[in-house]
């Protein structure tokens, strides 16, 4: 096989960089499956790593990139031919093994899901570990007793990848969703993927009594400090939080009252670590129940030779919704 192009997060001066490179199968960590990358996608973790703004990579150099859909092009394990497309998010994709910004991508047999029924390569990474993410969040509140019926679920951060499909997602299933940003210029491309109400963060009350006025029957929360805290003190009786992100910081400075007082259930939404069968399941209602047909407005693709222009917007706030990587394939 020729070299190909890929690209990499290095070590410079004590921080991770990213950096454009032309490398071999044999540069690439052990796998039973190679794939051809069609798509890749581009998540906060990845931006992290890519800018070094945060320790993310475990060992480097590595490959970036925590997703990738493609085609099997050569396989050692038995479940997987070649032509076969094929998924793979999470896991130790492009933090401890190299990831998925690469136009071959080499992983374990055990992390390949393959590609569901019904979706495309393109919208697979549409959905990507945002989407993932997101459907496991709605799958293990569902679990825990949210029903449409149950009143408002809001979400926080809600122009960010996995709050955008999110918010879709619910829609879809009959729920009234209420978006949270701080983005007034965002709020008809939020109407647009099925919010019923735009909630502004600049003009948020959030009080400071251990228990508020009860607001939301669900949550699903992207921000994490001070959001999350105020979100357990006004949920429902028996209200459910889906907790997957830190953008506002990781303390989290509440009582037990909440927990206590009103049962109020806080989910921790761990993609990285699902376990096979729900990791197939959840895929698997992506692409039927939690399908969505507002993926075009969610994403927009960046052509590989582009990728490095999108970390910094997305570290900053200043974009919305998914980035997908597409690949020139031949």
């Amino acid at each position: 096989m020729q070299p190909f192009s890929a690209y990499r997060i290095v070590e410079e001066n004590g921080q991770s960089a990213g950096q454009y490179a032309r490398l071999t199968l044999e540069d690439l960590d052990p796998g039973e499956v190679v794939i051809r990358a069609h798509y890749s996608s581009v998540n906060y973790k990845d931006a992290l790593a890519a800018t070094g703004t945060g320790k993310v990579i475990r060992r480097f150099p590595c490959v970036g990139g925590i997703d990738v859909s493609g085609v099997v092009v050569s396989s050692t394990d038995a479940r997987y031919q070649t032509g076969d497309e094929v998924v793979v998010t999470s896991y130790g994709m492009g933090v401890s093994h190299d990831g998925g910004f690469a136009e071959y991508v080499r992983v374990p047999a055990d992390w390949v899901v393959p590609l569901p029924a019904g979706l495309t390569l393109f919208e697979a990474m549409a959905l990507g570990t945002a989407g993932y993410t997101a459907a496991l969040s709605i799958h293990r509140m569902e679990q825990n007793g949210l029903t449409p019926a149950g009143g408002k679920v809001v979400v926080t951060g809600a122009t960010g990848g996995v709050a955008s499909l999110a918010i879709a997602m619910l829609a879809k299933r009959g729920y009234h969703v209420v978006a949270l940003t701080g983005k007034d210029s965002a709020h008809e491309y939020l109407t647009s993927l099925g919010a019923a109400e735009i909630l502004s963060r600049h003009t948020l009350v959030m009080g400071t009594r251990p228990l508020e006025k009860t607001l939301w029957a669900g949550a699903l929360d992207s921000v994490g400090g001070e959001t999350l805290a105020w979100l357990t003190r006004c949920m429902q009786n028996n209200g459910v939080i889906a907790s997957f992100g830190n953008a506002g910081g990781i303390e989290l400075h509440t009582t037990v009252l909440p927990f206590i007082l009103r049962g109020v259930n806080l989910l921790g939404i761990d993609s990285a670590a699902t376990e096979m069968p729900l990791r197939l399941k959840i895929w698997q209602r992506m692409a039927s129940d939690l399908f969505t047909d507002k993926l075009a407005d969610v994403a927009h693709i960046v052509p590989f030779d582009k990728l490095a222009d999108v970390f910094k917007p997305l570290l900053e706030g200043k974009s919305s919704g998914r980035t997908v990587i597409q690949f020139a394939v031949i």
